[in-house]
């Protein structure tokens, strides 16, 4: 049983209700609660998108390297779990003493599973992608970007604690977004890409060769990212965003070109999620240099205050709408076609709360209404979801009970 996939259906529905809640407090029919702005989206990068891919990836590495299905490790789900809930009661109150143990269990259960991911080596080639001979396969997105995690744990529980003068970070929060989205899961969503992508479209990507260059500028320009509001210097934000931009723009011509005028390919709704979940990404990357050359007029401060939002709902959490029903599927109801999720009404609605989210930035008198909206259309996208998830775990729980085998090797995940 995969218990971290039973976490993950627990946190959307968590996070549904918690974008439910800044709708309502953006129309001013309940009250702005203290901390729940961080909760709300730590319920998706910490919560939805982490037991994901911490229950995923030593999965899918074990395939690729052609080992065994990999024993389930307690220390690792017990650690992370035990943390996310100390977090998930000391965020909304600010105790620092919480937030401390959180973090700190957090941190050690990254630590663990990049450990146990570095010890899988290729056995046999078994399907992953060959570039000059050689077996190129998602392990090294993994672990870079868990390793962006572990920096993301340290300066986002500093920014409660007051380590950010300790560690003489000019703009921590800044690092702190930074290094979970540009490096943690930017990193690991490209890695499941180049891992899953022939099975999720029946071929291979574009340009198998491009992997390796694409990994490493993706981590070298979250590095940029990282470094840059760390001492407040365009010398390595600058750099950064240029790799990162070419990076991103290679790795989507890499999954958009094989599907180019396959008619029948672009009436999956989850390929159009993919995709279109990297415009959120893109879209305050693209706006970055406006900022660094202080625009007159241009509202630098509100997208960097808002614009986090839509990155989290728009793209890891649309990326997830794709790729996060497929697993259940895969786990729970093996016997069963496995696709990618999401409906066009998921599409739809998740995308248009990404626009009314930055109009909100720009159209400052209509900006309660718009942020409100955004996040009433960010709720109505999950809800199908979360209700997909959940039928698809208790069906294969009903299976479990009436005694049917249904959750079959890990293999079945490729």
């Amino acid at each position: 049983m995969n218990l971290y996939l039973l976490m993950t259906a627990i946190f959307v529905l968590m996070a549904a209700l918690m974008a439910a809640d800044a709708s309502l407090a953006s129309f001013t029919l309940v009250p702005w609660f203290n901390g729940l702005r961080w909760l709300r989206v730590h319920l998706i990068t910490l919560g939805v998108m982490t037991e994901t891919i911490f229950g995923l990836l030593p999965a899918i590495v074990a395939i690729h390297a052609g080992r065994p299905r990999p024993k389930f490790r307690w220390d690792i789900w017990l650690t992370l779990n035990i943390g996310l809930l100390t977090l998930l009661i000391g965020i909304p109150i600010i105790n620092q003493a919480l937030i401390f143990v959180g973090g700190t269990l957090i941190f050690i259960a990254t630590t663990l599973l990049i450990i146990q991911l570095r010890g899988m080596y290729t056995l046999k080639q078994a399907g992953a992608v060959k570039e000059n001979g050689r077996i190129r396969h998602g392990r090294k997105f993994y672990i870079a970007g868990l390793s962006y995690f572990l920096l993301g744990i340290i300066v986002g529980t500093g920014l409660w604690l007051g380590w950010s003068n300790w560690l003489r970070i000019k703009t921590p929060v800044e690092v702190h977004i930074h290094a979970n989205n540009w490096g943690f899961l930017t990193l690991v969503f490209a890695g499941l890409l180049v891992d899953m992508y022939p099975t999720w479209a029946k071929r291979p990507l574009a340009w198998p060769r491009s992997i390796t260059p694409i990994f490493w500028m993706l981590t070298i320009g979250a590095l940029g990212l990282v470094i840059g509001p760390w001492v407040k210097s365009n010398y390595f934000s600058v750099p950064g965003i240029i790799l990162f931009l070419t990076a991103t723009f290679w790795l989507l011509l890499n999954v958009i070109k094989p599907l180019w005028g396959d008619r029948v390919a672009w009436l999956q709704p989850g390929i159009w999620h993919l995709v279109t979940a990297y415009f959120w990404i893109l879209a305050p990357v693209l706006v970055a240099p406006l900022i660094i050359l202080g625009v007159p007029g241009f509202p630098g401060a509100g997208i960097e205050q808002n614009a986090p939002q839509a990155l989290v709902y728009g793209w890891a959490l649309q990326f997830g709408y794709a790729f996060i029903p497929f697993f259940f599927y895969r786990l729970f109801l093996p016997h069963k076609p496995a696709r990618l999720g999401g409906s066009w009404f998921s599409l739809v609605t998740v995308n248009l709360g990404g626009f009314f989210l930055w109009a909100s930035i720009f159209l400052a008198d209509y900006q309660a209404l718009l942020h409100g909206t955004a996040y009433l259309l960010w709720t109505l996208s999950i809800i199908p979801i979360a209700l997909t998830l959940w039928r698809i775990a208790r069906d294969g729980l009903t299976g479990l009970d009436d005694g049917t085998v249904l959750l079959e090797s890990a293999a079945a995940i490729d």
